[in-house]
């Protein structure tokens, strides 16, 4: 890969959904991938009770019905290979499968020792991203706790660079969208890692971090965003409260040896 492609020479780089992750995974020491709505949100709740998350690539909303019928088939596959129970969606749970990608479902759902997350965007990344490569789920929620951890590590240099991946959002035919909260998310990240000496910033993380920077009123921001008008008119705006408690949680979920987020 050229250098103008990896953002090399910086120590904390960024860029966007899975095909930015693709491209960054080769040169940097460890990758951060932020969804704040909804998927390493869900991610940090459902860490904090102790389980343990497979992330599981589901298509965009715009798909068909014989791909998502496929992927259907294929999670729960993946689930009974991996002792997992699986998420329902949003509107499908039962009180049989109370666990889904909203972050409120998990907090009131019972404990359940393994979950298979399935989502089009943080969830799809961290599936596809190779496992030699470290992996943070970074959000609103977490943000100094994954700081503390990559800067601790010696993550962040141009020898061992981070990168910061916004998942986004997808279009209904499946091209990127680039979602604010996202930007924010991983802007927020890297300030946190630039304040604690982590550097240099590549022109696109800098960019990221000017974003956050700017951002007087953090929570409205998100809420106001396409996604969060989006879930609030599904009826999940407390999905938004939650996503917006900064700092709330100090786990910092890693995906281990297995695909697996754990209590890092």
């Amino acid at each position: 890969m050229s250098g103008w492609e990896s953002q090399s020479g910086s120590g904390i780089r960024f860029e966007w959904g899975p095909s930015g992750a693709a491209r960054l995974a080769g040169q940097a020491a460890c990758l951060a991938v932020v969804d704040v709505l909804s998927f390493t949100t869900a991610v940090s709740v459902a860490t904090e009770k102790g389980i343990r998350v497979l992330p599981f690539w589901w298509p965009p909303s715009g798909a068909g019905d014989t791909e998502h019928a496929g992927a259907a088939m294929a999670a729960e596959a993946y689930a009974r290979q991996s002792g997992a129970r699986l998420a329902a969606g949003r509107h499908a749970v039962t009180p049989d499968t109370p666990w889904s990608l909203s972050p409120a479902h998990l907090r009131t759902a019972p404990f359940v020792a393994r979950l298979v997350l399935p989502s089009p965007n943080g969830a799809s990344i961290a599936a596809t991203t190779p496992r030699r490569v470290p992996l943070v789920a970074a959000c609103l929620r977490n943000i100094t706790a994954v700081g503390s951890w990559l800067t601790e590590r010696g993550y962040g240099s141009p020898n061992h660079p981070v990168a910061v991946i916004a998942a986004g959002e997808q279009w209904p035919d499946g091209r990127l969208r680039p979602a604010v909260e996202d930007l924010l998310g991983a802007g927020a990240l890297i300030s946190d890692l630039h304040a604690q000496g982590a550097g240099p910033l590549s022109v696109e993380a800098a960019a990221a971090k000017a974003a956050y920077d700017g951002t007087a009123d953090l929570a409205h921001a998100v809420a106001a965003g396409a996604s969060g008008r989006e879930l609030t008119e599904l009826g999940f705006a407390e999905d938004i409260a939650i996503a917006t408690q900064e700092d709330a949680c100090a786990l910092v979920p890693v995906r281990d040896r297995d695909g697996a987020f754990a209590r890092g």
